[in-house]
């Protein structure tokens, strides 16, 4: 452990909008309690005006945790600053291709000839990570229906994605990542369905959309699902912008592992407790995602283990979309993931937490 004194250290966190225990420890304040008993602050990084939006896709923040979707974290890791892997969390969600109702689309075999789209961020500041699953989730859509890319019309759209640049944006504080999407309307953000608009006007005949997301799309009556990845058997056809990645800068780690231990003490609390109280966690995680109510939430939830490990697969999945990105040009530079993974602090984590439980029974 550092010899470096915790006390006053300041720790900034920023959690994506998705299924981990961070979206709900950001409602019970454990891994905050950890750093209170240190000494040392853990707080939102967008809690004040000094910081824009932009740690949380390139990490340009020192003492910063970043817990979410694995392509900005590959990208950070590759092409811009050092990191350290804490931690991995599963789930099975490869997203789905989405046509207009009334469509005479039902397979598809059907889009053969017709045009999908797919969106570029011209925001060049940020990782483009909604592309990057848009693009792995057709090619996969294609291949298990027997088609290739050459067998429909890819249509790209543009979209200025710059909603972290608006004033009203920059002005405005949040004390937890889950106020931000409250403000928001995260059900029905565009900012999250930039191709929709071009789908219900016919620009296009079919566009890759994301578990949650798909179900506010159907129910609005104008779109359908025809195909879901998460229906296939194959558990590697569910990578998609997953699985969610713990990570924090290098030198941080280095000079106060204690907090690390911390972060990771109140995460895998946290996660313990999702796994065991799944219906009241979906409250909390209903703020932060698609899903339009908790019931919906509460199912799609059912299965998940919200305690983030390194198991094997968990690792095959990271890499096998590192490599993706990788062979699209999504990253500049290869590494190993193998070194990008620390699994000593979640051990200590593991260890006191097993401590404290002994004690609470003496």
């Amino acid at each position: 452990m550092s010899k470096k004194s915790s006390v006053g250290v300041q720790a900034w966190y920023t959690n994506c909008p998705v299924y981990h225990a961070g979206n709900v420890d950001q409602e019970l304040g454990w891994i905050e309690e950890e750093y209170k008993k240190l000494g040392a602050k853990f707080t939102y990084f967008r809690s004040t005006k000094e910081n824009t939006w932009y740690p949380h896709y390139i990490h340009n923040m020192d003492n910063f945790f970043r817990y979410g979707g694995c392509c900005p974290a590959i990208h950070v890791k590759a092409d811009i600053k050092d990191t350290v892997l804490l931690g991995l969390q599963w789930l099975h969600q490869g997203g789905a291709i989405l046509t207009r109702s009334r469509d005479d689309i039902f397979t598809m075999q059907e889009l053969k000839g017709k045009r999908i789209g797919i969106s570029k961020s011209l925001n060049t500041k940020k990782n483009d990570w909604w592309r990057i699953t848009e693009h792995r989730g057709i090619e996969l859509a294609l291949r298990l229906n027997g088609m290739t890319n050459e067998d429909v019309q890819w249509v790209e759209y543009a979209y200025d994605d710059d909603w972290y640049d608006k004033r009203e944006m920059l002005d405005e504080t949040f004390d937890t990542p889950s106020d931000i999407w409250l403000a928001r309307d995260i059900t029905n953000d565009p900012a999250f369905r930039p191709l929709e608009l071009a789908l219900e006007n016919g620009e296009i005949d079919a566009i890759y959309t994301a578990d949650g997301m798909y179900q506010v799309q159907e129910q609005s009556g104008k779109f359908k699902v025809i195909e879901n990845l998460a229906n296939y058997p194959d558990w590697t056809v569910q990578v998609a912008n997953a699985p969610y990645t713990i990570t924090v800068d290098r030198k941080f780690a280095d000079e106060h592992p204690e907090l690390i231990v911390a972060y990771m003490k109140g995460t895998i609390k946290t996660g313990r407790w999702i796994n065991e109280n799944k219906h009241a966690a979906s409250y909390f995680l209903n703020k932060t995602f698609f899903h339009p109510t908790v019931k919906e939430t509460a199912e799609s939830i059912a299965h998940m283990n919200f305690v983030p490990d390194f198991t094997p697969m968990n690792v095959q999945a990271l890499d096998i979309q590192k490599e993706f990105m990788l062979k699209h040009g999504y990253i500049k530079n290869d590494f190993d993931v193998n070194d990008w993974i620390d699994s000593e602090f979640a051990k200590e984590a593991k260890k006191l937490l097993a401590e404290e439980q002994k004690g609470e029974f003496l």
